[in-house]
């Protein structure tokens, strides 16, 4: 067994589920572009909301598709010819085009095959749907429903204007591969996204990631509020906290990242500085008046309570290290800790689990990378691939010999 030192190092810089919810007509793309589409999303650790439903049933919105683009950063509409005919298509996009008038929600069109003037002005296919509905709205007998359709159609008439007049990306004459690579770029791009990309040498850890990030993602009664990654210095724990960290604390409300908490409690002030960081990164606006650890962690304890948290704290060596930068008051519902150490029973040792209602704890046992992982990570760092030419190997082989 080989242990490396951690070497991966980055900045840790509303409430979402999903970065995109896809809003597509089934009949039109399903198996062709917008299949492709999701899995290059899906490639990029985009993470996507996609209806996989064949059949539309009822004229309303289902309230988990009316639920995913709420929490989603943005959305990708794939207009295509019949999209107008669905009354799914126009709800969904009069809800994200009100989702952007109202909060920060992106927005990226795909004309797919049709133009945007038709889709503005409502013409052809888009003029022939819009006819329909209309049609369909006076044979109504009931003159409340009758009502509501005229409302409908208002809201979908301005919502196909709005994402008509928007910055997207046409299909016509165009091969879909180089399309796709060009919207999967500039959605990472308009999401900040794009330090995922630059974490791809996962060597060694992939069972790990998905451990903790199903336990990011658990939002049941009964999920686990804290986790535990311990093993020996060197092991990666922080590589694996940082990285998953990266990947989710969009997530949350709030979230923050205390590196290296072990060797900077040894500073002067470092346990005060540590919690100023940590009021600073959630947010909490009284972070600069806290002159002292006692008064820091009642103000970390309010805040942790209001609000729902992704908090990594990172080399903690010692319980009372917890007791002062989480306090005793328990948790908002979702949030989540991520602790790593080198001693397993540490954590369960601090105030917050002496109380009538302790957390639910998860310990995650890190291992050494074998001799095989190790060279590849070793490659991937010096040589910039995961397999190194004959002569580099014979080089990297003596590192572990």
């Amino acid at each position: 067994m080989v242990v490396l030192t951690e070497i991966l190092e980055q900045s840790s810089s509303s409430t979402y589920d999903y970065d995109v919810f896809l809003s597509f007509r089934g009949e039109d793309t399903r198996h062709n572009f917008t299949d492709h589409l999701l899995k290059a999303l899906r490639e990029a650790t985009i993470d996507t909301f996609f209806d996989d439903a064949e059949i539309q049933i009822g004229d309303f919105l289902k309230p988990e598709l009316e639920n995913a683009i709420k929490s989603s950063r943005a959305s990708i509409i794939v207009l295509s010819k019949n999209y107008a005919s669905s009354t799914w298509c126009l709800d969904e996009l009069a809800l994200i085009m009100e989702q952007r008038r109202t909060s920060k929600h992106i927005v990226f069109p795909i004309f797919y095959h049709v133009k945007p003037s038709d889709v503005r002005k409502q013409g052809n296919s888009f003029g022939d749907a819009m006819a329909e509905h209309k049609q369909r709205m006076e044979t109504e007998l009931n003159s409340e429903k009758r009502s509501e359709w005229a409302h409908k159609i208002e809201k979908w008439k301005k919502a196909l204007t709005e994402v008509a007049d928007m910055k997207g990306e046409e299909a016509n004459g165009r091969r879909e591969t180089i399309l796709i690579e060009g919207i999967v770029k500039e959605i990472s791009s308009r999401l900040d996204l794009y330090k995922r990309s630059e974490i791809p040498h996962l060597i060694g850890v992939e069972s790990s990631v998905r451990i903790i990030t199903s336990f990011l993602k658990d939002r049941s009664q009964q999920s686990t509020e804290i986790v535990t990654i311990w093993g020996m210095a060197g092991i990666g724990k922080t590589y694996l906290a940082n990285y998953v960290f990266q990947l989710h604390h969009l997530d949350f409300e709030t979230s923050c990242f205390l590196e290296d908490i072990e060797r900077r409690c040894t500073q002067p002030n470092g346990l005060l500085d540590l919690q100023k960081q940590l009021l600073k990164d959630i947010q909490a606006r009284s972070w600069m008046d806290i002159d002292n650890v006692n008064v820091g962690t009642l103000k970390i304890e309010k805040s942790l309570f209001r609000k729902r948290t992704l908090l990594v704290l990172d080399g903690i060596n010692n319980f009372e290290q917890l007791d002062v930068l989480i306090g005793t008051k328990g948790l908002h519902p979702g949030s989540k800790i991520i602790i790593t150490s080198k001693n397993e029973s540490l954590t369960e040792k601090c105030r917050l689990f002496q109380t009538q209602d302790p957390p639910k704890h998860m310990k995650h046992w890190l291992q050494g990378l074998d001799d095989e992982e190790s060279l590849q990570l070793l490659s991937w760092h010096a040589f910039g691939c995961n397999e190194p030419n004959q002569g580099d190997k014979k080089q990297s082989t003596k590192f572990f010999a």
